[in-house]
């Protein structure tokens, strides 16, 4: 994948990525929410990565919320995904890539180390998100909750074009699935 997103739009230079990337910051934000969510206003839009308080992307009551899931998109405009080890007895036939994301640590200028999120429908079963190993937008449609998994990736977030928030949610991260 090339990272063309964070070039000059004038000269088409690299922008520098201390002078901020939107995708990066976005991350960045996330992950601070993620550490200390507490409650403060409201934004109009419901599903702005720099909404706050941990919670907002959904309807605000007094649930719990540790993670805001969020999808990136490359320059082509396509989902990044990644894949992650399932949990062998839910999955038979089932292929194991999510576009869903929890960002575990920054680090450097624009690195992160991100969850890998398994998608599940409203019964909390395996949602497979693809098509002849395409992410399949359909269904996409169907993912309303998510799992944590064993299985994370590092990314430079330089190389990303997009940010969508998803929701916030709840995501048990000990003992999740082999």
């Amino acid at each position: 994948m090339s990272c063309g997103c964070g070039k000059n739009e004038n000269t088409g230079d690299k922008v520098n990525p201390i002078q901020g990337h939107c995708v990066c910051e976005a991350v960045r934000f996330i992950k601070r929410l993620q550490d200390t969510h507490r409650d403060d206003d409201c934004f109009d839009c419901d599903t702005d990565c720099f909404m706050r308080p941990l919670g907002s992307l959904v309807n605000p009551a007094n649930e719990r919320f540790n993670t805001r899931v969020f999808s990136l998109l490359t320059e082509d405009g396509d989902f990044f995904k990644a894949m992650f080890r399932p949990k062998s007895h839910t999955h038979h036939g089932i292929n194991c890539f999510s576009v869903f994301f929890r960002v575990q640590n920054i680090f450097d200028n624009c690195c992160a180390t991100l969850m890998v999120l398994e998608p599940l429908d409203k019964d909390g079963k395996p949602v497979d998100i693809t098509d002849c190993g395409k992410v399949c937008l359909d269904k996409l449609c169907k993912v309303e909750r998510f799992r944590a998994t064993k299985s994370c990736i590092t990314v430079d977030l330089n190389c990303f074009c997009a940010i969508q928030c998803i929701t916030d949610t709840f995501v048990t991260q000990c003992n999740t699935p082999a």
